[in-house]
């Protein structure tokens, strides 16, 4: 099964139920995170954090998947470029400031793991651990959960196309597809695992991958940000029924290296990247809304104003927060602390 979107200037959010309010609050997510990637880039380079892993060009499907889910009951276990995601579901700026600063304050890991590796038991939000595609069977294991508990929520698990080669991958999509589990297994298709182009790595569509394993898989072009909520929403309507897991493909790709520490122009030309700067679905989705007057510049330099001073007063926090005390080192590690 294939689903390939274009952005035309028909009203096509209104067509699946999202008000003008929410896709201009969906644009708000992706600017917003779009912005956070570029700042944590430069105090990389400034010398304030040590290490920064980039999601520029992967927003506009991780927002809209986050707007398809229940953002007051589902669980969801984000990768390590998901900033987009994880703010829409209900993170601050200030909080993942804290995190690439490492400190103390950091919901996600008390400022002891690596940026990226979010975790909020408010927010439903589970923490992966370093060891990529791990949490693809622990989602399936949240979503067992669900299944055994009779409870209405969907697992919702994020991974690039690399972790689709893993162990777990396969394992976790076996178990999910015989016990028809509620279980949304997205893949943010970057064509890049790391330095390994797609076409070095995959014999074939990931999405293709589901029909092995007995549940629908999905293609859908990830820089389209109303075909992927679409396309979730489906999904996440099929498990709450009982009808078991989906597995979607999002197309998409990574405008920036891999990390910090990487030379991504050693593997891959500048024409390349060029190329696929015009398919950005931040910018396509603003282009969107201003097909249908739903957007103008002058709210443009609002919210861009609006986003630059949310992350100055994020940065400023967790630059002048205070460091984990050593004592700290195995706090939550176990129950009731050390």
């Amino acid at each position: 099964m294939e689903s390939q979107g274009t952005v035309e200037t028909v009203n096509r959010h209104k067509q699946l139920g999202l008000s003008d309010g929410q896709v201009i609050d969906m644009y708000r997510y992706m600017l917003l995170a779009r912005k956070y990637d570029e700042r944590s880039l430069l105090l990389q380079r400034a010398g304030k954090i040590n290490f920064h892993v980039s999601g520029i060009g992967q927003e506009a499907g991780q927002v809209a998947a986050a707007f398809a889910l229940d953002r007051q009951s589902d669980y969801f276990l984000p990768y390590y470029r998901d900033y987009a995601f994880v703010l829409t579901v209900g993170m601050t700026t200030r909080e993942l400031m804290l995190s690439v600063f490492a400190k103390a304050e950091d919901p996600n890991s008390g400022g002891r793991q690596m940026p990226g590796h979010f975790g909020s038991k408010r927010l439903r939000i589970v923490t992966g651990s370093s060891p990529v595609t791990t949490q693809v069977p622990h989602a399936v294991g949240f979503a067992l959960a669900a299944k055994m508990q009779k409870k209405k929520f969907v697992s919702f698990v994020t991974f690039g196309e690399g972790s689709s080669n893993q162990g777990d991958f396969h394992e976790a999509c076996n178990f999910a597809g015989v016990n028809k589990l509620p279980v949304i297994i997205f893949c943010e298709n970057n064509q890049y695992a790391i330095s390994i182009p797609a076409h070095k790595q995959l014999g074939g569509k990931i999405s293709d991958r589901a029909l092995g394993y007995g549940f629908p898989g999905v293609r859908v072009d990830g820089n389209d940000p109303l075909e992927v909520y679409r396309v979730v929403k489906e999904a996440r309507e099929r498990a709450i029924a009982g009808e078991g897991p989906t597995l979607v493909e999002a197309m998409m790709y990574r405008l920036s290296p891999h990390s910090t520490s990487d030379n991504d122009l050693a593997y891959r030309t500048q024409e390349e990247v060029d190329e696929n700067w015009k398919k950005d679905g931040v910018a396509g989705f603003r282009n969107y809304l201003i097909a249908l007057g739903l957007w103008s510049d002058e709210q443009e330099r609002d919210m861009i104003a609006e986003c630059n001073l949310e992350l100055k007063e994020a940065i400023e926090y967790a630059d002048n927060a205070p460091f984990p005390k050593p004592e700290d080192t195995l706090l939550h590690v176990y129950e009731g602390g050390v």
